[in-house]
């Protein structure tokens, strides 16, 4: 094998493998399109009659 293959496929390897790593990433940080409505659900929780619970109310376990 000559050095200029050998360059060539460990040039390959190496952008092939950091292409790999950031799709990984890219697909760990990413929400699919079918989990969109529970990310909200989430991050705004409901009550069972779909009223917005309030987050920011006093806690009543602590008032005496």
């Amino acid at each position: 094998m000559n050095r200029n293959r050998r360059i060539f496929i460990i040039v390959f390897i190496l952008f092939t493998s950091i292409v790999i790593l950031i799709a990984i990433d890219m697909g760990r940080r990413t929400t699919a399109p079918w989990n969109k409505r529970r990310e909200v659900e989430r991050a705004l929780p409901m009550s069972k009659d779909g009223v917005v619970v309030d987050t920011l109310a006093t806690d009543t376990l602590l008032t005496p």
